[in-house]
């Protein structure tokens, strides 16, 4: 029997977020985007524009950015991993931020020693980390949850990192990583997720992907969407995207969907309890980077203030939205798009099906909705793309 979508409208109690909010604002994304602008691999992702598939779906536009083509890694996670640890080296030396040249300098190498950034991940962002660190001349250590696939563990070690796949699942491997760094010279956790005490560093994570937003706010050339998708693991991302849309637009943002592995759904759960939960376990779903069951705090606490709805998907949608994007509508753009990075195309093209009209009617989905959506990774597990998309692994009945 096909595993059904859940779908739950935030009513959880207000307090004060605004300061987490203001970290995100235009002024400061600004200078995150100068930032990644110094590195010459920077090229800005394209946004795509879906409109034989929006009027297929029967909405007004839908708008896609491709997050495949960043920095030559297929996927968004570089960002956020090379501004924290930019702003790690740069308070070393007591600045705010360096440029790509001030860091690869060899003074600044001789002046600051060696650094090891260690990390836990499902591909992408332990990538990114490596990637960065090879190119800043400093040390990473990557740990990975098992059931992580080979091609994800390769291209870590291709870049130059110390990575290994752990007897754990996601949650564990960032608990290793804490361990480890604390008993390293130099060392330093870069992790996405945040907890008490540690906190300064996801910041300047989730500040690092506001360049995704800001670019994809300036790409739409002054028309704002009426609603996001966005999916989230931990939610650094999607807290992320909702702080500066809620900075940029106020009361009038667009409205926000968060959308999450069934398997690992602990921001659907915290919202649906009115409180902070977290998942355990394996948490089997094929949308690894979203294979997460502690909430990043700083973005929870933007997002149950912020967010609207908040969806719980089962690996069909996912599946779904890759067929979508792999396979357009004549005059559409092709987009490889992996399973983390489709599910919210896959949840849009449920909603608008025929048994969801009264969910359709809450969330005001119809033929003016303008729908902005995050492709966050390309085909990071190429074999798996393949059965999904080629052999209709996972398929959907609707």
């Amino acid at each position: 029997m096909l595993k059904k979508i859940e779908i739950i409208r935030n009513a959880c109690p207000p307090s004060d977020c605004s300061r987490l909010v203001g970290m995100m604002d235009a002024r400061e994304m600004e200078k995150v985007l100068a930032f990644h602008r110094s590195f010459p691999q920077y090229e800005k992702t394209p946004l795509i524009s879906l409109d034989a598939l929006a009027a297929r779906l029967g909405v007004k536009g839908i708008c896609i950015k491709d997050e495949s083509h960043r920095f030559g890694l297929n996927a968004f996670k570089v960002l956020g991993g090379s501004y924290a640890m930019a702003k790690v080296i740069a308070g070393l030396v007591g600045r705010d931020v360096l440029t790509y040249e001030h860091l690869i300098s060899k003074e600044l190498r001789k002046e600051i020693g060696q650094v090891t950034f260690f990390t836990a991940t499902d591909g992408n962002h332990g990538r990114g980390v490596a990637w960065a660190a090879a190119r800043l001349g400093q040390r990473a250590v990557v740990f990975l949850p098992a059931g992580s696939s080979a091609a994800r563990l390769q291209n870590i070690l291709a870049e130059g990192a110390q990575a290994s796949i752990i007897d754990g699942n996601y949650d564990d491997a960032v608990r290793l990583a804490a361990r480890e760094a604390a008993k390293t010279p130099g060392g330093v956790v870069v992790q996405d997720t945040a907890w008490e005490g540690y906190e300064k560093i996801p910041g300047w994570i989730m500040q690092g992907y506001g360049t995704l937003a800001r670019e994809a706010e300036q790409q739409l050339n002054g028309t704002q969407p009426t609603h996001i998708f966005v999916q989230a693991g931990v939610g650094s991302l999607a807290g992320a995207i909702q702080g500066y849309f809620t900075s940029k637009y106020g009361d009038k943002a667009p409205s926000v969907t968060v959308v999450e592995a069934d398997a690992a759904d602990c921001l659907y759960r915290s919202v649906r309890a009115k409180g902070y939960r977290t998942v355990g376990g394996e948490m089997r779903t094929i949308m690894a980077g979203l294979a997460c069951g502690e909430p990043n705090t700083i973005s929870w606490k933007i997002l149950k203030n912020h967010t609207e709805f908040f969806a719980s998907c089962p690996d069909w949608v996912a599946a779904k939205g890759m067929r979508m994007l792999g396979s357009p509508l004549r005059g559409d753009e092709r987009v490889i798009s992996g399973e983390s990075g489709a599910v919210g195309l896959g949840l849009l093209a449920a909603l608008m099906s025929e048994g969801f009209s009264e969910m359709r009617r809450q969330m005001r989905l119809d033929r003016n909705s303008v729908v902005l959506l995050l492709s966050t990774e390309g085909d990071t597990d190429p074999d798996q793309y393949l059965d999904i998309v080629w052999d209709g692994a996972y398929p959907a009945n609707i």
